[in-house]
């Protein structure tokens, strides 16, 4: 200890070192405020829109979606006509009749997974005869 002085111990020392206790906080007031004039006077040169001369374009409705009939075919082979059941010879008649319409429905088929495929063969073959060209088949997910 040079001169006999000691941080710790000197009280005219520490009368001087006391901490600031208010922040002075005027020129962060005053740098915001310049800095909010410089945001107000820019904000609509960048918000400014280019003119563009857009295309007209002529909207059309999308074409109806068509038909879905079932054509449910049970494990003994008796086929239904969205839920009817059909006699023997019915089943070409209805095919016939829906291959016709404009447009034409969409045929799905629901098979029993009992159901020889002798019978499937058949329905299938007379759906290709009579003109059918939306044929799908239903399942159930795993």
């Amino acid at each position: 200890m040079i001169g006999g002085h000691s941080f710790s111990s000197d009280s005219s020392l520490n009368s001087h070192a006391q901490p600031m206790s208010e922040i002075n906080t005027t020129p962060l007031v005053d740098v915001m405020l310049v800095l909010l004039v410089i945001f107000i006077i820019t904000a609509p040169l960048l918000t400014h829109a280019v003119k563009i001369d857009l295309p007209q374009a002529t909207s059309q409705p999308l074409p109806n979606k068509p038909e879905v009939i079932s054509l449910s075919i049970d494990g003994t082979g008796k086929t239904y006509w969205n839920d009817m059941p059909l006699v023997q010879g019915e089943l070409k008649q209805k095919l016939l009749q829906i291959t016709e319409q404009k447009p034409q429905p969409e045929l799905n088929i629901r098979a029993d997974k009992e159901t020889r495929y002798q019978i499937l063969a058949e329905v299938m073959a007379d759906a290709q005869n009579a003109g059918v060209t939306k044929l799908g088949f239903v399942s159930e997910p795993n």
